[in-house]
């Protein structure tokens, strides 16, 4: 379902902000005055909050707080339409003559149409997916609550008017999913039965609080919070008893899909085989480091008996949060010490647990603010809690994969240098179209480069630990790698096949390896991190020749993290001027 109206959007919204439209904002493009195409890119952007509402909010944008998204059959359509009216136009404009600004953020903006008609009219997840119904109402509300753009009554009216609006979501969802795979109406009914413990807390509670003396207010909000909490509890009874025991379609959206959506994603055009061969040789390679190491750190044992000795030292479930919040800062004085990059603020994120309707396989992630958001600017370092309805051992397991080795590696991605430093740059990308993009090769690319890069550079005082807890990170992501094509294009299973080689290659736990392989029916192209890390280091060799003497790890930094969250075959034009190399 295209819940954000494209995935370059999402990526954007919730990784490193989003911008503003020029009509908004006065943000049009580099150079000195409004174009042809900066027009065409404030009436596409419009087009794109119109369909979401809350996008809008989320790059804050709060005259569409009081809205809520139309999923209906009839929306859908006018989707599509709109976008192959806005398709011709743009291709009428790259007909033309565009400035090099504008060429390559025509570029950016081709693949993201293509890519959301194909997830339209192709993948149609709108009629395969439940999990984007399951999960609007709580996003939606969330990003009312969180930050405090206005003052918390107006706020709490917003909610309210949003609310309004769920209803028709869920009957969207009965109406338009007719088969969708059991992995997601299993993954829908954790997120809508998690939403209706959220509604009746968290958002009860923070309502009361909102609302201070204005009874009118908190007596409309709770009239409409109680029927949600119902819409809610019956569309979770519908997911479990009516939908699951029909849910036999395929997650598999097939080859040739699978290589679309690399292009219009991530601009990346190579064969399929060719791509897989590449995918089986770097997991083969960090497997191969991942033995080497663990014999260092456990001698005599098993790579998986050395696996076992970083994560028995892991967090409770109790203070998971607080050893989550204390890596922050070590991993931020580092970049300092050793001129990694530029660290342009001394703002940090707010660590706290990941809300339930967002608990969709994600153990960490960030959520950031919009570029023009100027008063609710708090960005949010997510960690996942193992659920209460989970038994002990799929609790262990959960928590080993924040060990105390592994804690502060993941912190490095998602926070210093990874998702927050590029949210800190985003006011510094050149142009609209540059901050409302964003391509998983760039963004995920660059922060589990950034894992691999502290480790080159030193982070944790060269402990073997901590390289061998990076080495897991990277037999992750290639897992991610083979197993999403496998799964894609080649009948892989996500129970048995996809979980597997999880457990067996990358040494995660069952119950870890499960989610990730799981995670990899809905999300097929998560190559995207190791695809876009080892195009970084590419970027960056390529970089370093042409700079010769000149050349210095923290300008290479300095000046990626400036451009934006641009497909790295586009950045490499920008930093590379006259390159014609390949990407990988």
């Amino acid at each position: 379902m295209t819940f954000t109206p494209l995935r370059r959007v999402a990526v954007a919204c919730s990784l490193f902000g989003a911008a503003g439209l020029a009509s908004a904002c006065g943000d049009s493009s580099k150079g000195a005055g409004p174009t042809a195409f900066a027009g065409f890119a404030d009436r596409y952007f419009d087009s794109v909050y119109a369909f979401a509402p809350s996008a809008g909010t989320a790059a804050g944008f709060h005259q569409y707080d009081s809205k809520i998204e139309d999923f209906s059959a009839a929306s859908e359509q006018h989707r599509i339409a709109v976008l192959k009216g806005q398709l011709a136009k743009l291709d009428s404009l790259r007909g033309g003559k565009l400035s090099v600004d504008d060429s390559i953020d025509a570029a950016l903006m081709d693949g993201a149409i293509h890519s959301e008609l194909q997830d339209l009219e192709v993948v149609r997840s709108w009629q395969t997916n439940p999990m984007g119904y399951a999960g609007l109402a709580g996003n939606a509300v969330d990003l009312l609550m969180k930050r405090n753009f206005a003052p918390p009554v107006e706020r709490l009216r917003a909610v309210t008017s949003r609310l309004r609006g769920i209803a028709a979501v869920l009957a969207a969802m009965r109406a338009n999913v007719q088969n969708p795979p059991k992995e997601f109406t299993d993954l829908s009914i954790g997120i809508a039965g998690g939403s209706i413990g959220f509604f009746k807390g968290d958002v009860a509670k923070w309502a009361k609080e909102s609302a201070g003396k204005d009874t009118a207010a908190l007596r409309a909000f709770t009239a409409v919070n109680d029927s949600v909490i119902a819409a809610l509890t019956s569309a979770t009874d519908w997911l479990k008893k009516d939908l699951k025991p029909r849910s036999k379609g395929s997650y598999a959206i097939g080859a040739k899909a699978f290589a679309d959506k690399l292009m219009y994603d991530e601009m990346v055009d190579i064969p399929l085989d060719q791509l897989l061969v590449r995918g089986e040789a770097n997991l083969q390679k960090d497997y191969d480091d991942f033995v080497a190491t663990a014999k260092i750190v456990a001698p005599g044992k098993t790579p998986q008996e050395a696996m076992a000795s970083l994560e028995k030292d892991h967090p409770t479930a109790a203070n998971l949060i607080e050893n989550a919040k204390s890596t922050v800062e070590g991993a931020r004085q580092f970049l300092i010490d050793k001129k990694i990059v530029d660290v342009p603020s001394e703002v940090r994120p707010i660590v706290i647990e990941t809300p339930p309707y967002a608990r969709n396989g994600s153990f960490a992630s960030m959520d950031s603010p919009g570029a023009y958001e100027t008063k609710a600017t708090e960005a949010f370092y997510y960690v996942t809690p193992p659920e209460k309805e989970w038994d002990a051992k799929h609790v262990e397991e959960h928590l080993k994969a924040y060990n105390n080795a592994e804690m502060p590696i993941t912190t490095a991605h998602e926070t210093f240098p990874g998702h927050y430093l590029q949210f800190l740059y985003v006011h510094q990308f050149p142009t609209k179209t540059r901050k409302l993009l964003a391509a998983g090769t760039n963004v995920e690319g660059w922060a589990h480069y950034t894992e691999q890069m502290m480790i080159e550079e030193g982070f944790l005082n060269h402990d073997p630990k901590a390289h061998l807890a990076q080495l897991g990170d990277a037999l992750l992501r290639d897992c991610r790698w083979v197993v999403g094509m496998k799964e894609h294009t080649q009948g892989l299973s996500v129970e048995d096949g996809g979980k597997d080689y999880f457990t067996k290659k990358c040494f995660t736990q069952p119950a870890n390896g499960f989610e990730e392989s799981r995670r990899g029916a809905y999300n097929p192209t998560y190559l995207y991190y190791t695809l876009g890390k080892l195009e970084i280091y590419k970027l960056r060799a390529d970089y370093q020749k042409a700079k010769g003497g000149a050349y210095s790890l923290r300008e290479f930094h300095d000046e990626f993290v400036k451009q934006g969250g641009l497909p790295i075959k586009l950045i490499r034009r920008i930093m590379l001027p006259g390159d014609k190399g390949p990407v990988l």
